[in-house]
């Protein structure tokens, strides 16, 4: 499974800052260091290009009406050099996995501009991965003051994601080849697994067809991994968004769920053949030693948000993928 490389994740950074008298309403919140910014953009630049040849592999692949080749996006990380103008192919692949990701984390920076939280820009990771990337993050450098700013901040990156992901999602499945077997590695290299939302969406743009014979475009194979980097951070554990939205609504259900949910990752492993989930639930019990600031305003949540709180658990059941990716042995 690739879910570390599609990991997208918030990072909380308390340093020492007295919040027992808030800033007056009128002051001005300053922006993140422009030297940040400088790096910013430097590892956005380079995740784009890694992002380029994993969507070339990916582009190359659905022209050949197959999965994508691990043996073949090895070779095309020489690209850049070899054949450089072949990179153009990966365009639809990049712009749409970055737009998703991007607008992920904006909707976190924005949110905490809103309460009055610093936040630095969003940092990009380039890795030569079969997406290209290990997702984006942003540091979060003052506690959160009230449980609607952590509910806010926790909330907006999935939903903005899902707003980018969704129609992409949409245009890859009427883009879509229909190639039976296709979920079968032993005919193929690989195989991704189909989220929820993709088999509820596939017989109303393809009728008659099974989820597991399409073939999705560049497009729509970067709205699949936005999915998976939805429902990956919408676990309601630890310091990730889903921890943080289950925080606001319940703090003991949080401190439960955190304990609870990695051993049940590693079943997942053991039940779906792929070890990745033994990795992932590594990091989950990992992230439970990171320190956690006390909200200060323990102010329960609004009707509103409650609402929007179930929307994201049922987001998460929607774009959670049991068994991503299968890789013929």
């Amino acid at each position: 499974m690739n879910t570390p490389a599609a990991e997208q994740q918030t990072v909380y950074f308390p340093i020492s800052v007295d919040w027992r008298t808030p800033p007056p309403a009128y002051s001005r919140l300053s922006l993140p260091p422009r030297k940040t910014l400088f790096l910013s953009i430097a590892l956005f630049l380079l995740t784009f290009l890694t992002c380029l040849v994993a969507g070339t592999q990916f582009a190359i692949a659905y022209s050949q009406n197959q999965a994508v080749s691990l043996q073949g996006l090895v070779r095309s990380f020489s690209l850049p050099y070899r054949h450089p103008s072949a990179l153009l192919a990966g365009l639809p692949f990049a712009v749409t996995l970055l737009m998703i990701l991007l607008a992920h984390e904006l909707g976190h920076f924005f949110a905490c501009r809103r309460h009055r939280i610093y936040a630095s820009y969003p940092f990009f990771i380039p890795f030569p991965s079969i997406i290209g990337t290990f997702g984006a993050f942003i540091f979060i450098r003052s506690p959160f003051r009230t449980r609607r700013a952590l509910f806010d901040v926790g909330a907006s990156g999935p939903f903005a994601g899902f707003l980018i992901a969704f129609p992409a999602l949409l245009y890859g499945l009427a883009n879509s080849k229909i190639v039976p077997g296709l979920s079968d590695v032993r005919q193929f290299d690989a195989a991704f697994g189909i989220p929820l939302l993709l088999h509820a969406m596939a017989p109303l743009v393809h009728p008659g067809v099974s989820a597991n014979d399409l073939l999705l475009n560049p497009v729509g194979r970067a709205a699949w991994a936005g999915l998976l980097a939805t429902a990956l951070n919408l676990l309601p554990v630890g310091q990730l968004d889903g921890g943080h939205i289950l925080r606001s609504v319940n703090a003991r259900a949080h401190r439960i769920v955190s304990l609870a949910l990695p051993p049940c990752l590693v079943l997942l492993g053991f039940l779906s053949h792929s070890p990745s989930w033994y990795v992932w639930a590594a990091i989950l019990f990992g992230l439970r030693f990171f320190p956690t600031s006390a909200v200060r305003d323990s102010t329960p949540l609004d009707s509103k948000r409650l609402f929007l709180a179930f929307l994201a658990l049922l987001l998460l059941v929607l774009c959670f993928i049991p068994h991503p990716i299968q890789v013929a042995s």
